[in-house]
Formats: C-alpha cells, sequence, structure tokens
C-alpha cells in the first residue's frame, strides 16, 4: 500500500486556544510516528482563527523535538512572505537540530487574506511573480554557492530537502525544471490534479537532489468505526470550509448531525468540488477510496488530513489509515 504522511494545520476548536492546539499537535505527531506514518508537515496560514500553525518553523521545532524518528516538515512555507535567506536560516537551524529529519515544502500562495498579506509586508504585485528565482536562492544558501555574497548560517552545505508545492500547473512546472519533488494541494483544491501530475512527470528533469518524479498528494480522511459516525464527524470540516467560502473564518466546529442535508444546492455543490479527494467511513469503505485515489492517480505518496473536532477522534481516524496501509 502506498506510504501516508501527515498534514496538521494544528486547529483550533470551537471553544479551545492555540496552546491547547500545539500540545494535541505533538501528541498526534507522536502518535504517527508510533503507527509509521513517513513524514508530519505543518502549513503557513496566517489571520485564521482556526489555525495556530502561523509560526510554521517554530512550531516545527516543537513537534521534531518531541519525536524522535518521523520527518517533520512545512507544507509549506510561503516563500513570497519571507527573505529567502531567513528561511535559509531558520531551516539550517532545523537541520541543525534535528539532522535527516527535516523537509522543506514552499508554496507561493501567501496563506492569508490580501489585508493580513500586506500586513507581512508582501508586495502583492510581484512577488509570486518572484517566486522561482526565490527558490533557487533559496536552494542555492543551501549548497553554499559561491555566487552568493551573503551565506546562510546555519544553513551552507546542508542538505535539507526542498519541495514545491501547488495546487495548479505553475507549481507542476516549476518542481518539473528544478527536479524537486512535487506536493499538490487536492485535498481542498484538485480541479488540476490530474493535468498537474501528467505535466510534472512529462517535464522532470534529474538533479542532484532527486533522480525521478516523486508526487505527493494530499487527501482527506475521516474515518471512524461506522460509516454514520464518520459522516458525523466530517461535519465539523465541512462547516469550516462553507465558512471560510462565505467570508466567515471561524475555530473548527463541533459536528453537526444532518449538516449537508441542511446545506443550500450551491453549498453542497462546493463541497463536493473542494473535498473530492476524501474517503469518509468505515475502516472498508475508506480503504477501498485510498485504494481507488491511488491507483487513479499513481501517487508515490499521500499526505493524510483529518480535520476532526474531537481530539480523540482525529487520533482514531489517523490510526485507522495507517493500519489499513500496513496490511
Amino acid at each position: 500500500m502506498i506510504p501516508l504522511s501527515v498534514l496538521d494545520l494544528s486547529p483550533i476548536t470551537q471553544g479551545s486556544d492555540a496552546a491547547e492546539s500545539f500540545r494535541r499537535s505533538l501528541d498526534l505527531a507522536q502518535h504517527a510516528e508510533r503507527w509509521g506514518y513517513r513524514r508530519y508537515w505543518l502549513a503557513e496560514h496566517h489571520g485564521m482563527p482556526g489555525i495556530a500553525s502561523a509560526a510554521t518553523a517554530v512550531l516545527i521545532g516543537h513537534v521534531a523535538g518531541g519525536t524522535s524518528t518521523i520527518r517533520v516538515g512545512a507544507g509549506g512555507i510561503m516563500l513570497p512572505n519571507h527573505s529567502p535567506l531567513v528561511i535559509a536560516e531558520q531551516f539550517g537551524t532545523l537541520a541543525s537540530l534535528y539532522p535527516g529529519r527535516i523537509d522543506l515544502g514552499l508554496g507561493r500562495a501567501p496563506g492569508s487574506d490580501p489585508t493580513t498579506a500586506r500586513a507581512l509586508r508582501r508586495n502583492l504585485a510581484s512577488d509570486a511573480d518572484e517566486f522561482p528565482q526565490d527558490v533557487v536562492e533559496l536552494m542555492d544558501y543551501f549548497a553554499g554557492s559561491p555566487r552568493r555574497a551573503v551565506r546562510a548560517v546555519p544553513g551552507a552545505g546542508l542538505e535539507v530537502p526542498v519541495w514545491i508545492l501547488g495546487s495548479s500547473l505553475f507549481g507542476a512546472q516549476l518542481a518539473a525544471a528544478l527536479g524537486l519533488p512535487y506536493a499538490f494541494a487536492s485535498h481542498f483544491a484538485p480541479a488540476q490534479m490530474m493535468q498537474a501530475i501528467e505535466l510534472y512527470r512529462a517535464q522532470f528533469r534529474p538533479s542532484n537532489q532527486l533522480g525521478k518524479p516523486h508526487v505527493m498528494l494530499g487527501f482527506n480522511v475521516f474515518a471512524a468505526d461506522t460509516d454514520e459516525e464518520a459522516q458525523l464527524l466530517a461535519s465539523s470540516a465541512q462547516q469550516a470550509f462553507v465558512n471560510l467560502r462565505s467570508g466567515r473564518p471561524s475555530t473548527l466546529p463541533p459536528p453537526v448531525e444532518g449538516y449537508l442535508e441542511s446545506l443550500g444546492e450551491q453549498h453542497r455543490a462546493l463541497l463536493q468540488s473542494i473535498l473530492s479527494c476524501s474517503a469518509i467511513g468505515s475502516p472498508d469503505t475508506v480503504r477501498a477510496g485510498l485504494q481507488a485515489f491511488a491507483e487513479r492517480t499513481g501517487a508515490d505518496e499521500l499526505m493524510i488530513t483529518s480535520n476532526i473536532h474531537d481530539h480523540a477522534k482525529r487520533l482514531r481516524s489517523y490510526e485507522i489509515a495507517a493500519q489499513l496501509t500496513a496490511r
């Protein structure tokens, strides 16, 4: 069965706070390590009431410090928000503290709304266009390239695997051109997934980091002992997506019975589209969903996200997925 990794947004649940989210993230990472997950990635978002992972490098250090073998990384760092040198130093520090365990996924979206992006001192008109050059500059810092007058300390000479993240063809083309592994955000933006995979594999050029294409795809899993319980648990993430797309971002709400049935046609169609790469149900249902998705895409790895309100039930969802792939 295909290898699995974890994507954690460190969700802030309704009635809780960021401190509790961080405790739960570390607990989930420790369980994921025991269950055999390959990686544990955290994502950069800003100004989102339900996501606590804004200071992504700091949180990666927290998780890496509380685990011992699982790879920990960013899925991802939104590079236009930062100087490439700062990211090289941050991840050089992490790689020095936790050698052989740190991944760096890079995206070009702001991970926020335009107002928050401006507060991050982004030049919204040009930063995304400079993303390829910023990626190359960052990789040069890790390589200790003599063409850079400035040296990343720590960072230079360290092997920090760099990934390109994306939800469009742009990232696929860049990852292929640079010979980097590619992670597609199919867990919330699946529209161009198959086209992006095909383009990446067709245009891939081997590099010092990677000899052949490697595709990791985001996939939602809401697993429970019964289909009915899993459908209920999934309603928290469904509510959060509807709230976000309606301009009302929220903390992760508790599940609601019959939530889908209560929605209008427009919102049901929205959820059907953005959450189409999902498996919701009992172990048998989830196994079938995972297998069908892996066969359809030919992915080399899946990055599972289970945005479930109750922490114990979230752990159980990840445990079920791990048990299915271990068979």
